[in-house]
């Protein structure tokens, strides 16, 4: 016997059971991003690699350690998408769509990153991402934020989630505030985490994320980003924060929220929740005036966010709120038994399908004694059965059985169709 192939590690299928998961919240972001406006945009998986270099930036963790990279065979260096950014804002201006314009787009797809596979974390991961090209003021900030929230009380998590915000403010003031982290860490280098080491001379900002212990309390003295955020950063981030209690958005001030892609300015913000462990962040974005410039667009502001399908899908089931519609499931199955019968049902499915509302119909096929099909329309767990025999044919009939209460009715061919859409 052949050995069997299994899927690679932190690579997993989407089974069916769990699709319909998938597709439940898929069409809920769908349906709330159109209300705002956004359209959808799709982009390749494979990118040039200085996109993610330049882009998300060469001292980050998903360069220097995550990237999935290789060289096609005319020798190009070419990367499986780490994030959807980057790849949003080149399609967007390499078609032409960015300068002097305002985009509301959303995309989603799977993004690659090599990092320890773990509940809610994978190498193959997928994303759903807004972005908004073309506008500056707070306001655009505010409305994306406000959308989450209106997509987390749709999905029933609004009060399992909460909003962190800070400002990183313009990237000259972010220079100044490095050096000044820098200076006061490297007295304390010995005592830094091995990460926090390492980003000392590559990424400062970076280490106000660390979780170790002993690094966070050698940060509790150092100098404050907040010191050095100019008048306008500042003013922005007031806005913003007057605009979410105006909408009735709660949030709370984390000064050390700084995201981990180089991209980021002014507004950058985090949904958290205490219901994943470890992985507690389920969306993050932030402003990235400078990105399409850096990429050799035109300058332009832009503001967005990302969220992990894997991990809302994850908390939507460990807080028991799928709902019952999100669930694979059957409407009405069809049983029939002889040649005349299965020619009949067959031709009774499609008409059911093209005149009731969506339902899902299911028809057994190949045969098989009564007993069986029976015991396979009631394991679909379908609401009725419809069953034909040649005798029902013969009269121009069909029993629809009632499987919650074995009650069964028998129904002419003609009025089929209008039985069920009094059922459904």
């Amino acid at each position: 016997m052949a050995r069997k192939i299994q899927a690679l590690r932190g690579m997993n299928d989407i089974l069916p059971g769990q699709s319909s998961v998938w597709q439940y919240l898929e069409n809920v972001v769908a349906d709330v991003a159109k209300s705002y406006g956004y359209q959808q945009i799709r982009f390749p998986i494979v990118e040039n690699t200085d996109l993610f270099k330049r882009g998300v930036g060469e001292a980050t963790d998903i360069v220097e350690k995550e990237m999935y990279t290789f060289e096609d065979r005319n020798g190009e260096s070419l990367t499986l998408r780490p994030e959807g950014t980057a790849s949003c804002v080149r399609a967007a201006d390499q078609a032409g769509l960015l300068f002097n314009q305002v985009q509301r787009l959303w995309y989603t797809g799977p993004m690659f990153r090599y990092e320890r596979p773990q509940k809610g974390r994978y190498r193959q991961f997928y994303q759903i991402g807004l972005e908004c090209f073309g506008m500056s003021s707070a306001d655009i900030d505010a409305e994306l934020i406000v959308l989450l929230a209106r997509l987390w009380k749709k999905l029933g998590l609004l009060d399992h989630v909460e909003l962190q915000l800070n400002t990183i403010g313009e990237s000259s003031e972010r220079e100044a505030y490095k050096a000044a982290l820098v200076e006061y860490l490297t007295g304390f280098k010995d005592q830094l985490d091995e990460d926090s080491q390492r980003r000392l001379s590559t990424n400062p900002m970076r280490i106000l994320d660390s979780k170790d212990v002993n690094t966070q309390a050698i940060l509790d003295k150092a100098p404050s980003l907040e010191e050095f955020i100019g008048e306008e950063s500042r003013a922005h981030f007031d806005r913003l924060q007057s605009l979410l209690t105006a909408n009735g958005v709660s949030f709370v001030i984390n000064r050390r929220l700084v995201r981990g892609l180089d991209y980021y300015s002014k507004t950058v913000f985090e949904w958290v929740t205490t219901h994943l462990g470890a992985q507690a962040t389920v969306c993050g974005g932030g402003r990235y005036d400078g990105l399409v410039e850096l990429l050799g667009g035109k300058p332009t502001p832009a503001v967005g966010f990302a969220m992990g399908i894997e991990r809302l899908v994850l908390l939507l089931e460990t807080l028991d709120l799928i709902p019952d519609e999100a669930k694979p499931s059957v409407d009405l199955f069809i049983v029939s038994f002889g040649e005349d019968a299965e020619v009949r049902s067959f031709v009774l499915a499609e008409e059911i399908r093209s005149h009731t509302n969506d339902l899902v119909v299911m028809r057994h096929c190949g045969g098989g004694n009564f007993k069986n099909q029976m015991k396979k329309a009631n394991n679909s767990g379908a609401r009725f059965t419809v069953i034909l025999g040649q005798d029902e044919v013969d009269q121009g009939i069909c029993q629809i059985k009632d499987m919650q209460t074995g009650e069964q009715e028998t129904c002419s061919f003609d009025s089929v169709v209008a039985y069920v859409n009094t059922k459904f």
